[in-house]
């Protein structure tokens, strides 16, 4: 079963750029990803840019409307995501036990809904 493990923190939460940790905490990145890719079990995963990049969209009333950043207000953000597929959550959760971010953030796992569309 696929399952997307959902990457969030505080914004400055954790090691940051010029941390003296900030190199080790991001090689834990890099470990987690080489398990993942050791194990077979890897189909994606990136970070992603500031949440002040982010644009939400929504129709109300007929019409699309954008609004600049997340939906959510909260303060833990997205900054990033594995797209795992293990043999069942015991395993997606022994994995994302791997990623940094889950000492200081969450990480939470979604299972992947397959939907199959007739052809059109």
């Amino acid at each position: 079963m696929q399952y997307l493990a959902l990457i969030y923190a505080e914004d400055g939460a954790g090691p940051q750029p010029g941390d003296a940790d900030f190199d080790s905490y991001l090689q834990g990145y890099m470990t987690a990803t080489k398990t993942y890719q050791d194990a077979g079990i890897m189909r994606g995963g990136e970070a992603l840019q500031p949440v002040e990049t982010a644009t939400s969209v929504r129709i109300r009333g007929g019409k699309t409307e954008t609004i600049d950043g997340p939906f959510a207000e909260t303060k833990e953000r997205l900054g990033g995501y594995y797209l795992l597929d293990c043999k069942d959550l015991d395993q997606a959760i022994e994995m994302a036990a791997l990623i940094p971010t889950a000492k200081h953030g969450t990480v939470e796992l979604r299972p992947i809904m397959h939907v199959e569309f007739p052809d059109q």
